[in-house]
């Protein structure tokens, strides 16, 4: 169980007028964020980014021990506030009994000092870095092309890759991860751009023991930016896990796309939608489900009724991972409502446990129920992919005499209020969403 927040989108700390303090920003709303139910935020990358052209968001990284506090590449803090402030966020996140991830960008450096010529290639590139810190100094020696690998998986625009084989830069990225977790406090990663690298990386910083409050048996998170479809990330997954004792997840990116096709393409048959091929489907232990991020919102965004994604995310199996930008800018989250997400992560946190199945689909209706486990219930959940009517159907629950009340709705262009169902006494019941909408039966007593 858990919902996630991804806690930024896209040149955020301008957008909300908060540049320089976007930690801050942060800070303020964590009490109401635990309160909602969300049991993790996922940061944006820390470190201090190259800044080529203006502040940046942190993809592009110089300095990663410089989280806020030397002078250099046009700052002292980063377009994020300073390291004492992002310090301060990890301990009130973690006062309100929430988890806390870092975006870790592993696969390429940018804004070097001076430039070199690779002797391997003959090629220059700006590859020698001399940060302020003056940790994990790096010459072309930590770039490809390497004496240590033939072979480099991708590369990101025209930015140096570095070579994680190299002894030098292997040891160094499994002290900036020991670093990150023990000094500053995070208790997970989310990893960038992981095409572009082993997953045998990501492997050696999830298998790591680590020490917290005297323990050395600390487990970080991990997901993947694997972006790519399910049988690429079913191989990274397996690279990542196989004999691991702290397996690591994935964003389900395939799944992503049927939510799309679900918001976005009129007549769009729910039947899609239970075909597989999703990470959810085939390994729900291994997948962080999720509709908009930063990245794919700038490029192929969801336009139309995206709370039927939301509603789906938020009662099916997976990790949810709730966008920043939909839930507080476009005004989604709706927490004094039965109609925002706010409702659904209650739903999600009280009720969406156990087996799922499916117990009704054609072309418009899908009824899916979690059957539940130990004192979290389970639920009905009803999507109604037609436009123009309310649609329901009967269908067997398992639960005989059993009274159904309804926790979370939405149509569209109707307001209208679902009713609460008994089931009889062979545990039938008829279900039923608004046009274009879904309901969230969960049963009473």
């Amino acid at each position: 169980m858990g919902v996630m927040l991804q806690a930024f989108y896209w040149d955020c700390p301008r957008e909300d007028n908060q540049e320089f303090n976007w930690w801050n920003y942060i800070i303020a709303k964590v009490p109401s964020l635990k309160q909602t139910g969300f049991t993790a935020l996922w940061l944006p990358p820390a470190a201090k980014a190259a800044n080529l052209n203006g502040m940046s968001m942190g993809y592009d990284p110089y300095d990663f021990y410089d989280l806020g506090e030397y002078d250099q590449k046009g700052s002292v803090k980063t377009w994020f506030g300073s390291r004492d402030e992002l310090k301060d966020l990890i301990t009130t996140i973690h006062l309100h009994g929430m988890q806390v991830y870092a975006d870790f960008v592993l696969n390429h450096n940018n804004g070097g000092d001076e430039i070199e010529i690779n002797p391997i290639d003959g090629k220059k590139r700006w590859t020698k870095f001399s940060p302020a810190s003056g940790k994990f100094e790096r010459d072309w020696q930590s770039f490809h092309p390497s004496e240590f690998e033939r072979w480099d998986n991708m590369e990101f625009g025209e930015m140096p890759d570095l070579c994680h084989r190299s002894p030098y830069v292997y040891s160094e990225m499994l002290e900036l991860a020991r670093w990150m977790i023990e000094d500053i406090g995070y208790d997970g990663f989310r990893y960038d751009f992981v095409l572009g690298y082993g997953g045998w990386l990501v492997k050696s910083i999830l298998e790591r023991r680590y020490t917290r409050q005297d323990r050395f048996d600390f487990s970080p998170f991990g997901v993947g930016e694997c972006w790519d479809n399910d049988r690429t990330i079913d191989q990274w997954l397996d690279e990542v896990n196989n004999w691991s004792d702290n397996p690591g997840t994935a964003f389900d990116f395939p799944l992503r796309e049927k939510l799309k096709s679900l918001c976005d393409e009129y007549g769009y048959s729910l039947v899609n939608m239970v075909t597989g091929g999703t990470v959810s489907d085939e390994r729900p232990a291994s997948a962080v489900t999720f509709v908009e991020n930063h990245d794919i919102v700038r490029i192929s965004p969801v336009v139309n009724d995206k709370m039927l994604a939301y509603a789906w995310l938020l009662t099916h199996e997976g990790y949810p991972c709730v966008f920043w930008h939909d839930y507080f800018n476009l005004g989604l989250a709706q927490e004094d409502s039965k109609n925002g997400i706010a409702a659904l992560i209650n739903v999600h946190e009280q009720y969406a446990t156990g087996r799922k199945k499916i117990l009704y689909v054609d072309d418009d209706l899908y009824i899916m129920q979690r059957e539940g486990i130990n004192d979290q219930p389970g639920l009905v959940f009803v999507l109604n992919n037609n436009g123009d009517t309310w649609k329901g159907e009967t269908v067997y629950t398992g639960r005989a005499d059993t009274q159904f009340t309804t926790l979370a709705w939405r149509g569209k262009n109707d307001d209208g209020i679902p009713a609460d169902k008994l089931t009889d006494k062979n545990g039938y019941a008829d279900f039923w969403a608004p046009p274009r909408g879904y309901t969230v039966y969960v049963p009473v007593g």
